[in-house]
């Protein structure tokens, strides 16, 4: 099946995945995160990229973000990519690839999908078993988002408006961002994401998809007619084998 072209919509918010080859692990020590994060700094500021969440995981990673320019998202990857495998082959003493192709990406719609994004990205640390809760994992942007963190990990994220709706003032809004962590995300919008982003179409309602098509000059959902099918896999939000295997 060939794959569909990429949206190029600046300033339109995507979700953007990038894995290690077979799923491989990609992070084996806390000075790999520190390159990566400070490829990555350098990467949007050069290129515009406005980055709201984010997680570094051992084998792949997931970012939320906006783009100023039609080409920052794939500018930013390009230069991260080749900088860190350099990196990681020299330091591990190995030769080849590390990611899995190219990132996958979708276009959010922020209204109804980027605050529970911004959650699902967050707490895929706890989903996966690896922490208890998502505040107990150095390398996501949760402690900035809902605690105020500042230094290299946070200063560089971006507050989507979204975000700055939560509250009058930053007290407020991490306030209110922490309650929103009370309530297990639904499966529906578990598959929804996952999917999305796997097959590359936008994440929202029908409308919100026209609009994108329209935009983006390409397919934004699925050709298929009917009821969506039924998740085999997510039964369990919070089981996490089945975080392994998806997004």
């Amino acid at each position: 099946m060939s794959r569909l072209p990429r949206y190029l919509i600046p300033g339109q918010p995507q979700h953007i995945i990038q894995r290690g080859n077979n799923r491989q692990v990609i992070f084996a020590a806390d000075e790999d995160y520190q390159f990566f994060r400070d490829a990555v700094v350098e990467a949007t500021q050069s290129y515009g990229l406005a980055i709201h969440a984010y997680v570094w995981m051992t084998n792949h990673v997931h970012i939320l973000a906006t783009s100023e320019f039609e080409h920052s998202i794939s500018k930013v990857f390009q230069s991260v990519g080749r900088r860190y495998v350099q990196y990681f082959n020299f330091t591990y003493h190995r030769t080849g690839t590390l990611w899995e192709g190219r990132y996958r990406a979708t276009v959010v719609d922020s209204e109804q999908y980027l605050l529970t994004l911004m959650r699902y990205i967050e707490l895929n640390p706890v989903r996966a078993g690896m922490v208890a809760q998502p505040e107990d994992y150095p390398w996501s942007s949760h402690r900035r988002n809902a605690q105020g963190e500042s230094g290299k990990n946070a200063d560089w994220i971006s507050p989507h408006g979204e975000y700055l709706r939560l509250g009058h003032d930053a007290v407020g809004r991490r306030e209110s961002y922490r309650n929103l962590f009370h309530a297990a995300i639904s499966s529906n919008d578990l598959r929804e994401i996952r999917e999305c982003t796997h097959k590359g179409w936008a994440l929202g309602n029908e409308r919100f998809r026209e609009q994108v098509e329209a935009l983006g000059k390409r397919r934004a959902t699925s050709k298929g007619v009917g009821r969506p099918r039924k998740d085999k896999i997510v039964s369990d939000p919070n089981c996490p084998t089945q975080c392994d295997r998806q997004p």
